[in-house]
């Protein structure tokens, strides 16, 4: 299945509680290996109940997008940048907890994106990856939001993001 197909959104006909585990497979989604540091720090840290990842950007092995949106790419892209980089970030939190069934809620989404002029349109760049994250771990855990307009980020990427996961202990 391509990244397009992934990122429509799916509603689900059945109404009883369904594990991230289980809806990772019903969408036919396969979480790629976590990225590695790109520098001198961890990818999560857990303290309590509450799992803090480090920017997750839109890599596989190396940044797969370099460019800013409204310059290189357009509003899609960004998306599917965004997308990517959740993936990363669901990747990095099922290695940290060993399965996602044990995150309780999505605490906060903070979304950078790289943008050139007069750009307006980082809400709909963001929701690639809010909407993956609805996906999975259904409305219900939707986190809070704040995106942010940026002249440059890591590797030249397009989008980082910072998740916050509040998970079971």
């Amino acid at each position: 299945m391509d990244i397009n197909s992934r990122m429509r959104s799916v509603s689900g006909e059945d109404s009883r509680p369904v594990g991230a585990e289980q809806r990772l497979k019903e969408l036919g989604i396969k979480l790629p290996a976590p990225p590695e540091p790109f520098g001198t720090y961890v990818e999560a840290v857990q303290t309590g109940n509450l799992l803090f990842l480090s920017g997750m950007l839109p890599t596989e092995g190396a940044a797969k997008f370099i460019g800013r949106v409204g310059a290189e790419f357009d509003v899609e892209a960004g998306r599917q940048a965004a997308y990517l980089a959740a993936l990363n970030g669901l990747a990095v939190a099922r290695e940290h907890l060993g399965s996602l069934d044990k995150v309780t809620r999505i605490v906060r989404l903070g979304v950078l994106v790289a943008t050139s002029g007069d750009v307006r349109d980082q809400p709909k760049v963001a929701d690639g990856a809010s909407e993956l994250l609805e996906d999975i771990f259904g409305k219900e855990k939707n986190p809070t939001r704040l995106v942010y307009g940026v002249a440059s980020l890591p590797l030249g990427a397009p989008v980082e993001l910072e998740i916050i996961f509040e998970v079971a202990r």
